[in-house]
This record gives structure tokens, sequence and C-alpha cells, in this order.
């Protein structure tokens, strides 16, 4: 089912990690919150990872737990950020387990979407 609103023509899925991410942001109050889809449906949530000696941004933190999980393959992922696009370490994260037709959707602290592209 392919969704035509703000946020163009997104599928409900992808709506439902751009908005899995967004609640993750607000819900941690972390700068960028992200969720993954892999090839079963299965979702994986997270925020920015600052420790001391340990530093992950929310997309790349969602790649590890799906990765950890058992995820062969990833269908689509999603962050919510302030930045203007996704990092080239969180697109090469996404590529490398997704491949690099993968979409990354990129949507605002509103949660409206900015982007999508691939991981390629």
């Amino acid at each position: 089912m392919t969704l035509s609103s703000e946020h163009g023509d997104l599928g409900a899925e992808d709506l439902k990690i751009i908005t899995l991410a967004r609640s993750a942001r607000a819900r941690n109050g972390v700068p960028e919150g992200a969720a993954v889809r892999d090839e079963t449906g299965r979702t994986y949530v997270a925020g920015t990872v600052e420790l001391e000696s340990l530093k992950l941004s929310a997309l790349r933190t969602a790649v590890a737990m799906a990765v950890a999980s058992g995820a062969q393959s990833l269908e689509a992922a999603a962050v919510v950020s302030a930045a203007e696009a996704a990092s080239d370490e969180d697109r090469a994260a996404v590529r490398d387990l997704g491949g690099p037709e993968t979409p990354v959707l990129l949507a605002g602290p509103d949660g409206q979407l900015r982007s999508a592209v691939t991981a390629g």
C-alpha cells in the first residue's frame, strides 16, 4: 500500500519506521532516532549512543541491533534527525547489510520526510 501525503509516496511500512524512529528520538531525548526493517519485516529501533568510550549514530546502532539479532538483509532504513542528509557512514552501514538499493529515509524532528536516497 502506498500513501500519498505530506510524506510523498511512501508505503505504510515506511511510514511506520519513520514514526518509530521519531518516537525513539523523543522518548530518549537524543539527537537522532532510527529504525530499520529486515527481510522478514521485523523492525529494530535505536537512538544515538554517546558514551565516553562509544559513539554511534542512531542508524548505525539500529543496523548493529539487526545484525546482532540475526537479520540477513534490510528492506529499508529511516532516521529522524536535524541533519540535512544521512551521513556517508550511516549509508555505508545500511549498504553493508541491505545492499546499495536499500532506501534510506531521512525525516526532520517533526517527522516530515526530507529525503529518500539509496544506501549505494
